[in-house]
């Protein structure tokens, strides 16, 4: 077409030299389009914006800018908002926009171009995607009208920075002001529900979802089963999947995700084998939900057949994520060895995910030299990541090298790095309760304490034995009463107490949860005749009648290999399925949404 063009001349004209600008952006071909752009006799506003435009759309970020300058050198061509709104966000997207956003800030005042909706959407786009939330909130009060984009801007720039509440927040503020929210707003909500884990707010904000006509959006359905999982209610999220008429490939995942969070593993496998079978092909992270159901119920033959399946038969390009899955699904079988063979044949490097899935097999099953291999390699593509040091410091440990292991946590406070403390947190009446180990902190602490005792003495009744090597203290005689002051014990104690009877009790933890623990919510469930749902960093663990839905797999080879006591204060995610988020909430959270 574009030889069509030169033949018979056409190619001088503005109007067809920015067409052909344009469709080489589009085509991803900036050299053609830069070529075509410099050949032109004549250019306009339009022309200029089909390059910055152009390189945006091909995150030529540095370029965008480049181009943005040359238009405002341009004394017979004045920018306009479409120029403006694509350098700023050009400035978003690009490492240490910030400095450069605000100087594009200051010519967008200088030219009048600030008075557009869309050019102050922009505006607080970049300053959120920088990190810059003061200016970001103090642009956003200072606008006298707010759409709904503006709204949802700033309520998906705290959104992406993992400041859940303030989005949620927003949210509420923006109802407060008569200000209907689209399905972008609500997609936003309930995100940060989902991120704060607050089923409760969840809840509500799908009630206005199916008020406001929204509930059979695809985007929206699929952003409720998440949430829904992360909230610890699988039940409510296979509610949602089964109510959504023809599923696409995005609420597949998210339902196969779900169960393979909360340890329901074969019903995930189960649920993809469905899926193909109506049709749907699957996607990246359908594979990766796939590959670490089949990694966390030992199925090692099943998943190199969905593995190998992955190129040959979906024709998908396997990622990081699919080959740490593989590792962890060898790891946790204790084949160290050909996990290591596996990382060693990949097509690319490793990527820290691969190397922490080694890391924490080789945790589980005391393997020493192939631990100290894979943390190497992690102490150079992550320095600053304390996990790793504190597991291979517990690999010593158990190997009997304790003075290798002190070397390990002196090197940690050389290059200033400090283990995460672990809380567990629950929700009662709309409000958040934090507990730490051995917290005291509660108005009602003597009760939390006494209940915790005589909880002891119950499960020592039905045969319960501390299992000691999951215990902190050094100490041989008080190893077992450390075990007893476990965040998420107290916490446990707390919802006993807090909760109406035969409620379900919600924990959260930030740390992976220890096995003792783990152990003594299988009692618990039992004998209250309570659901039980904890979610720690790396899934869920639904008890029920005096059983896991993990089955016990997580644990059972990291107790069968055990000899030695063991310190654990951090677990590395040896999932790319990882629950969010993974630190410890704000103490209260009080949000009506009424």
């Amino acid at each position: 077409m574009h030889g069509l063009i030169s033949k018979h001349g056409f190619d001088n004209h503005v109007f067809v030299g920015t067409g052909l600008v344009n469709m080489y952006a589009k085509c991803g071909d900036m050299l053609c389009a830069q070529k075509v752009f410099d050949e032109m006799p004549e250019r306009n506003r339009v022309s200029w914006n089909s390059m910055i435009v152009g390189f945006l759309d091909n995150e030529n970020y540095d370029e965008a800018l480049l181009s943005f300058k040359g238009v405002l050198c341009e004394k017979s061509i004045v920018p306009d908002e479409v120029s403006a709104s694509s350098a700023l966000t050009a400035c978003a997207n690009m490492d240490g926009g910030l400095d450069i956003g605000k100087e594009v800030h200051g010519v967008v005042f200088k030219r009048g171009l600030i008075a557009s909706a869309y050019v102050k959407n922009s505006l607080m786009d970049m300053y959120c995607k920088c990190g810059s939330f003061e200016d970001a909130v103090t642009l956003f009060m200072s606008f006298a009208e707010k759409d709904v984009v503006t709204w949802n801007v700033i309520m998906t720039g705290f959104l992406q920075n993992n400041n859940f509440e303030e989005a949620l927040m927003y949210f509420v503020l923006m109802r407060s002001e008569a200000m209907l929210p689209d399905e972008a707003s609500y997609s936003t909500a309930v995100n940060a529900c989902a991120g704060l884990a607050a089923l409760n707010q969840g809840t509500m904000i799908h009630n206005l979802i199916l008020k406001s006509g929204f509930e059979e959006t695809m985007s929206l359905a699929s952003t409720l089963i998440s949430m829904y999982a992360k909230c610890g209610s699988v039940v409510d999220a296979h509610r949602v999947f089964r109510a959504v008429n023809d599923p696409i490939v995005v609420c597949w995942t998210a339902i196969i995700s779900a169960f393979q969070q909360h340890g329901c593993s074969n019903q995930a496998i189960e649920l993809f084998e469905n899926m193909l079978q109506q049709g749907i092909r699957p996607d990246y992270r359908t594979f990766v939900c796939v590959l670490s159901a089949c990694a966390h119920t030992g199925k090692v033959e099943e998943g190199f057949d969905y593995f190998n399946s992955v190129e040959s038969v979906h024709k998908k390009k396997l990622g990081h994520e699919h080959y740490a899955c593989m590792v962890d699904l060898l790891g946790r079988a204790g084949r160290l060895e050909e996990a290591k063979r596996f990382i060693k044949s990949m097509p690319m490097d490793p990527g820290p995910s691969v190397w922490g899935a080694l890391l924490g097999a080789c945790r589980n099953h005391g393997t020493l030299e192939i631990g100290e291999e894979a943390a190497e390699k992690l102490f150079q593509i992550e320095p600053n990541n304390p996990g790793n040091y504190v597991i291979l410091a517990n690999i010593y440990t158990r190997n009997g090298k304790s003075e290798k292991a002190d070397e390990i946590r002196r090197r940690m406070g050389v290059i200033g790095l400090r283990k995460e403390h672990g809380c567990s947190w629950i929700d009662v009446n709309n409000t958040t309760f934090v507990f730490t180990a051995n917290d005291k902190s509660h108005s009602r602490t003597h009760e939390i304490y006494a209940l915790l005792r005589n909880l002891k003495e119950l499960l020592k009744k039905r045969g319960y034995v501390s299992e000691t090597k999951f215990a902190t203290n050094d100490s041989e005689q008080n190893k077992e009463h450390s075990l007893w002051l476990h965040s998420e014990k107290i916490a446990l104690v707390f919802g006993l107490l807090a909760l109406p009877a035969g409620a379900p009790i919600r924990i959260k933890k930030n740390l992976r949860t220890c096995g003792d623990c783990h152990t003594v919510m299988k009692y618990a469930s039992e004998i209250f005749n309570r659901e039980i749902i904890v979610r720690d960093v790396n899934r869920f663990h639904n008890f029920s009648g005096g059983c896991c839905s993990c089955k016990d797999y997580c644990f059972t080879a990291f107790i069968a290999a055990f000899k030695l006591d063991l310190k654990l204060h951090h677990e590395v995610c040896v999932s790319s399925i990882q629950v969010q988020p993974n630190h410890c909430p704000p103490h209260e959270l009080r949000v009506s949404l009424a």
